[in-house]
């Protein structure tokens, strides 16, 4: 008699759906988890301080002993970012192509955390590993940073393909070259379910920067002074573009930005980026004796999202310590917006024509995001031929745009799998069989060191503290007689100066009294009673006069005279 294994798949998010960034993928067969990327995301302009997000680790940490790995595709923060939080609450090995590890372990460093405590394994493209009789194994995408791969689970019935952030740009050369052969051998096993990026599926067309080289070279031909270029640190292909160019033109090259030196450092040491010696010049202090500004010098302005414009700025209104544009510089911004640096960049760009420096905004146009659009998605499908088609990183109009795409290419919506962060999807004997199990979840804040402790509560009051200010009232009493020997003194920050609202400071003085008096005996002070009827009077107080609500805080103590 032949005993039939009934194997059970799960497949889930515990983030990157209706979000950009905090990617993290999970891959369940039967007891055995598998992690696919740890992301963070940039907050949103509303989530005041906070550094990153990061997803929910809860389930994992529930679930430590049945985590086989952590397989990682590339190198970008939004897939790798969460990882030194994650290795702080489990120790499980994590797998990645050479250069995704060298950023791994230099994010840990970052951290304060010692490598060699960790389980980090740096693999290739060909490299197959076996967890018992679950294999993962790889294949080379082509994206803005070399080393990226899709990462393949395969399991008896049929492969999971998570492909990450990918492109078919045929210009690409190389490292970023993506691997069609590895694509037909996975496709000739029989794909179970695609996993594959959303961000850019409304876009028609297939994504591409063959034409952003000749704008650039245009531009290096006719510059006659320095040239400053701002780049989004992530994208080494960009940076690899216009360092080849200082090299043709016969220029020299200098890198602004602490996090861009560090991968500038790491991708030169590994071979990523060729930079020859003699081309990279290391800027000193602009001083009487040195301004840094040799005619024939290439500045890259790096970073992430605010970051090149942070840069831009400073050098505008010459309080860089390194640099500052003249009017004989030429400034390219190849940093195109995205959401929620929009109006930061606007105004940077008009701060630079104030300038007088020749201003060059490439178009947006030939500065697409290394993301897949439309065509690019059709054929990864068509290449792979999944049974199951999970659109995934992106916003939900992404993901339905991707699921579109899907249904042009003839599949039926029941085999198009459209999930939120905690939903989780399961097959069995490679049937899809569950769609409604679901995990809570929650988005974690990073603020400094803190992971966590920042909640609704504190961004509340921090939005109130920017919106309205702080208004504090402090007042001593005397232990045995209950009066008033200091005070009321109020200490307004951020709400309206004391000077020209003096009537407005008098009213609260006399409410502050009268409301002590109400609460206070010679035998009892009612503390609590005291500092919520503070609360509530003042603001009453402040709103009916002002229209704003600042956060008061009460501070009422007695002293033992």
């Amino acid at each position: 008699m032949t005993t039939i294994v009934e194997e059970k798949i799960k497949v889930f998010a515990l983030g990157g759906l209706d979000e950009n960034g905090k990617n993290l993928y999970i891959v369940e067969v039967n007891e055995k988890i598998f992690i696919l990327d740890a992301g963070l995301k940039y907050p949103t302009e509303e989530l005041l301080g906070v550094d990153a997000v990061i997803p929910d680790f809860a389930y994992l940490k529930e679930n430590t002993s049945r985590i086989q790995g952590i397989f990682l595709s590339h190198g970008h923060e939004e897939h790798i970012g969460a990882i030194p939080q994650l290795l702080s609450l489990m120790s499980v090995p994590v797998y990645g192509t050479r250069l995704t590890m060298s950023l791994v372990e230099d994010a840990l460093s970052e951290h304060g955390m010692d490598i060699k405590k960790y389980k980090l394994y740096k693999i290739r493209e060909t490299n197959e590993l076996f967890f018992g009789d679950i294999k993962v194994t790889f294949f080379k995408t082509t994206h803005s940073i070399p080393d990226s791969v899709a990462i393949c689970v395969h399991t008896k019935a049929g492969v999971v393909v998570y492909t990450s952030d990918f492109t078919f740009d045929q210009s690409a050369k190389g490292r970023y070259q993506t691997n069609y052969s590895r694509i037909s051998d996975i496709s000739k096993e029989g794909v179970l379910c695609l996993l594959s990026e959303s961000m850019n599926a409304a876009k028609p067309g297939f994504t591409g920067t063959g034409t952003l080289k000749y704008r650039l070279d245009e531009i290096f031909s006719h510059a006659e002074g320095r040239i400053i270029c701002s780049l989004y640190s992530s994208d080494l292909h960009r940076i690899q573009m216009v360092i080849d160019l200082a090299i043709q033109y016969n220029r020299k090259v200098a890198i602004i930005g602490r996090k861009m030196q560090r991968l500038v450092d790491i991708s030169v040491k590994l071979g990523y980026l060729r930079i020859p010696k003699s081309m990279l010049m290391n800027l000193l202090y602009i001083d009487e004796k040195n301004d840094n500004n040799l005619s024939n010098l290439v500045v890259l302005a790096t970073g992430t999202r605010y970051e090149p414009f942070n840069a831009l700025t400073r050098m505008a209104k010459h309080q860089d310590r390194l640099v500052h544009i003249e009017k004989t510089d030429t400034v390219i911004v190849a940093t195109p917006p995205i959401p929620g640096n929009e109006t930061k960049a606007a105004r940077t760009v008009d701060l630079l024509y104030r300038t007088g420096s020749k201003v060059v905004v490439v178009n947006k146009e030939l500065l697409p995001t290394s993301h897949a659009s439309s065509e690019d998605l059709k054929l990864m499908i068509n290449l792979l031929k999944p049974e199951y088609v999970m659109p995934v990183s992106g916003e939900y109009r992404d993901l339905i745009a991707h699921a579109k795409v899907a249904e042009q290419m003839g599949y039926n919506p029941e085999n198009i799998i459209i999930l939120d962060n905690g939903d989780i999807v399961g097959f069995e004997q490679g049937e899809l069989v569950n769609h409604s199990e679901h995990i809570p979840i929650d988005q974690v804040l990073v603020d400094g060191l803190g992971v966590g402790d920042i909640g609704s509560v504190v961004l509340r009051d921090r939005q109130l503290m920017s919106n309205d200010g702080i208004i504090v009232v402090i007042a001593n009493l005397n232990k045995h007689t209950k009066e008033i020997v200091a005070g009321p003194q109020i200490v307004s920050k951020g709400f309206v100066y004391e000077k020209g609202n003096e009537e407005l400071y008098t009213l609260l003085d006399e409410l502050v009294r009268n409301i002590i008096g109400q609460f206070v005996t010679e035998q009892y002070v009612n503390w609590q009673g005291l500092r919520q009827e503070l609360r509530d009077k003042i603001g009453k107080l402040l709103y009916n006069k002002t229209k704003r609500k600042p956060i008061i805080i009460p501070i009422v103590e007695e002293f033992n005279l």
